[in-house]
């Protein structure tokens, strides 16, 4: 194409972009005055109304997520038609909603990633526009059908190149403009049950994920949006890194989380040691939590008494054993089993009773007198302060908290569990990421506990509620008598006390996301696992629960795995839950570590994991890895002077290194993240720690973008010898 060619189509481009952002501020003014008529609207009830503002709010945030790269490209075909492709979906309102703008989730834009010049797919150019702001400054063009190496194809890559080679900033960026054809075939597969992606690092397997979960809420909006999607992490830092993705392609209902915090109200990162982890993290801790469970349903060493007014009774351990086994055979958890337990002591204790009271002047025969003094002994027995302490000690109300604090702290009752005592600990330490699960498994074996308190104080709010409705209908009556006959029925005909109690109930205004957050029950329609090679055989247990239609995407590299506790292959911890329904993809190009890195990181994986193939860079950044001896004088000074230098340029960096480091972060706080700029130090400190040590140097030396280096005290590891040498 001509110069003028060129700028003639560069100004018609322009000019089809900048109508688009004109029809895109249409639509942003006209969703924002359906928005402001929904909230002064009061012909709907509270909830139909807050129903409408929650779309029509998706719909604002949709639309204002369109500023920055709106339209990013144009598809031609063989035939000549194009179609532009762009953030979201345009439609022209007066052409029968004529597409304008393609989203590039539509099947449509497929193309638009997946054609090559061996296959077009009846594509004959693919544009790709460079934008500041919402202008169009530039674009390239690959055209089809051509011999391989043209200046087409290199310009192809241009939008690719310049985006891994630019500064990082502080959190992942979207990938809708430059998404390679391998990870296109990922995000729109279409599988409805488990995905597993696995890539080594910088495949960009995280973001393909994220994207994956963009298409499905667009794909299936209907399914999924009432439910939302649960994407898990590995650590807060992570998901702070990755948290503008899904919100800058318009989607707002989802929860991010770590594994410590898969329950309300609670929130932990620490870890235990390696072979605790891999213990709490095995499924032999279910033998282990039932076996904690009927071991605080205990049995009287000694009878019981309960002197009751006429007479005395005892709980013997032939009757507590047999209301054990009745309530065990209920089939109910441990606190609503209660109920069976205590139906059968009492009806024990109370037969006694009668038989010793009635003896010679009353029988079963008088059925009323029976009755009656049952029922008196019954109310006698459940306010008996003895008999509540009896059943209290032989079938106490549980919660997870307290029974895994006592299981823990007890040798005993660790040995009854048949549990190691290395879980021995004092009360007072507070929970890891491994108990977790542990908490959550209990919340299902001990049910419920019953809260009198609360149901005493949710009785008397429902009263006071309809005690006040009943004053409003009160107002609301007409006098009979003054009543024309052509009235016909009046309010109070139509309504009773408690239906009009109901409108005063205060309707949930939270968003989706802030619900399933805090709603330990909720279940998501889709779940995304990150770092999915460290959890463990409970952790999975915990996922399954929360989403029962097994709808996943699993992202994960086994090389990376420093868990004890992890997955050393996919299908041991899949396989039970989804036979037959997982499938297996790979991601096997390295977009984030240039490939000076990554070769030396390649020689750390070919040591401690030699089957695995390192993922091929993309590219190369011209400045080679370096290592630097220093002493323990020497090290801050050092650190100091890489902080200083890295601060003048732009972009971002850190300091990973053991944890007496001043300044540092550990290896395992980095997984997921990316740096301009890593200063390592000490990594003959982290190799030491053995398989998991390995890991970690793996991940830390596969963080850097651009520039990478070494600072050790002691003897640099020899399978780091491809570091330039600094003096």
């Amino acid at each position: 194409m001509s110069t003028q060619g060129y700028e003639e189509e560069l100004r018609s481009e322009q000019d089809y972009v900048a109508g688009l952002y004109r029809r895109l501020d249409d639509e942003r003014e006209r969703a924002a005055a359906r928005y402001t008529a929904a909230l002064k609207r009061n012909d709907e009830t509270p909830g139909e109304r807050d129903v409408e503002v929650r779309a029509l709010t998706r719909e604002t945030r949709r639309l204002s997520v369109a500023d920055s790269g709106l339209c990013f490209g144009r598809l031609d075909t063989l035939e000549g038609d194009h179609s532009y492709i762009g953030r979201i979906g345009l439609f022209d309102q007066d052409d029968e909603y004529k597409p304008v703008l393609l989203d590039w989730r539509a099947p449509a834009s497929s193309a638009f990633y997946t054609a090559t010049a061996a296959t077009p797919e009846d594509m004959r150019r693919r544009r790709q526009f460079h934008t500041h702001g919402r202008r169009v400054t530039s674009f390239t063009d690959e055209v089809f059908g051509r011999g391989g190496g043209s200046d087409e194809e290199n310009d192809a890559d241009a939008a690719l190149l310049a985006a891994v080679n630019a500064p990082r900033g502080e959190g992942m960026r979207d990938i809708v403009a430059t998404i390679q054809a391998e990870q296109d075939r990922i995000i729109r597969l279409d599988h409805p049950g488990v995905l597993v992606i696995e890539g080594g690092p910088g495949t960009g397997k995280t973001v393909v994920a994220l994207h994956r979960v963009a298409y499905l809420l667009y794909t299936q909006r209907e399914r999924m949006e009432r439910h939302g999607v649960l994407v898990l992490g590995p650590n807060p830092s992570f998901l702070n890194h990755i948290g503008r993705v899904l919100p800058s392609l318009g989607e707002s209902d989802v929860v991010f989380t770590t594994p410590g915090g898969l329950l309300p109200g609670l929130r932990t990162n620490a870890e235990d040691e390696p072979e605790i982890a891999r213990f709490k993290g095995s499924l032999r801790m279910l033998d282990v939590l039932e076996a904690a469970v009927a071991d605080r349903q205990e049995l009287p060493p000694e009878p019981i008494l309960i002197e009751l007014r006429d007479t005395t009774v005892r709980i013997d351990a032939a009757t507590a054993e047999w209301a054990r086994d009745e309530a065990r055979q209920s089939g109910r958890p441990h606190n609503e089993a209660r109920a069976v337990f205590v139906e059968i002591v009492t009806y024990v204790l109370t037969e006694r009773a009668m038989a010793r009271i009635g003896r010679g002047w009353l029988t079963r025969d008088d059925k009323e007198e029976w009755e009656d003094l049952r029922s008196t002994l019954v109310k006698e027995l459940l306010a008996d302060s003895a008999f509540v302490k009896a059943i209290d000690r032989l079938w106490p109300i549980l919660t997870p908290e307290s029974l895994l604090t006592t299981l823990y702290s007890s040798p005993a009752r660790l040995a009854a569990a048949g549990a190691s005592q290395a879980l021995l600990r004092e009360p007072g330490e507070g929970w890891t990421v491994s108990d977790v699960p542990l908490l959550d498994e209990l919340i299902d074996l001990l049910g419920k506990a019953p809260d009198r308190a609360k149901q005493k104080e949710d009785k008397a709010e429902r009263e006071a509620e309809a005690e006040y409705a009943a004053g409003v209908l009160d107002i609301m009556r007409l006098d009979r008598e003054e009543m024309d006959e052509d009235i016909g029925l009046s309010a109070e005909h139509l309504l009773y006390d408690t239906d009009l109690a109901e409108r005063f109930v205060e309707y949930d205004t939270r968003d989706l996301a802030e619900r399933a957050a805090a709603d330990r029950d909720w279940t998501y329609r889709h779940v995304v696992v990150d770092e999915a090679q460290e959890l463990s055989e409970m952790d999975w247990r915990v996922l399954m629960r929360r989403c029962p239609s097994r709808s996943f995407t699993v992202v994960g590299d086994l090389a990376q795995r420093r868990s004890a506790a992890g997955a050393t292959d996919w299908g041991t911890m899949l396989d039970s839950y989804v036979p037959g329904r997982w499938v297996y993809r790979s991601l096997t190009v390295n977009y984030r570590t240039p490939a000076e890195i990554m070769a030396v990181a390649g020689a750390v994986l070919a040591e401690f994991a030699p089957g695995v193939e390192p993922p091929e860079s993309v590219r190369a950044c011209g400045v080679r890895p370096w290592s630097r001896k220093v002493t323990d004088d020497e090290l801050p000074a050092a650190v100091e002077e890489f902080v200083r230098d890295e601060a003048g340029r732009e972009g971002t960096s850190v300091v990973i290194g053991p944890p007496d480091v001043a300044g540092a972060v550990q290896a395992s706080e980095t997984k997921g993240l990316e740096y301009d700029a890593v200063l390592l130090v000490d990594p003959d400190r982290i190799l030491a720690d053995g398989p998991r040590g390995a890991a970690e140097l793996y991940v830390a030396l596969t963080r850097a973008t651009q520039r990478l280096g070494v600072l050790h005290r002691g003897a640099l590891p020899s399978v780091l010898s491809g570091l330039e040498e600094r003096i």
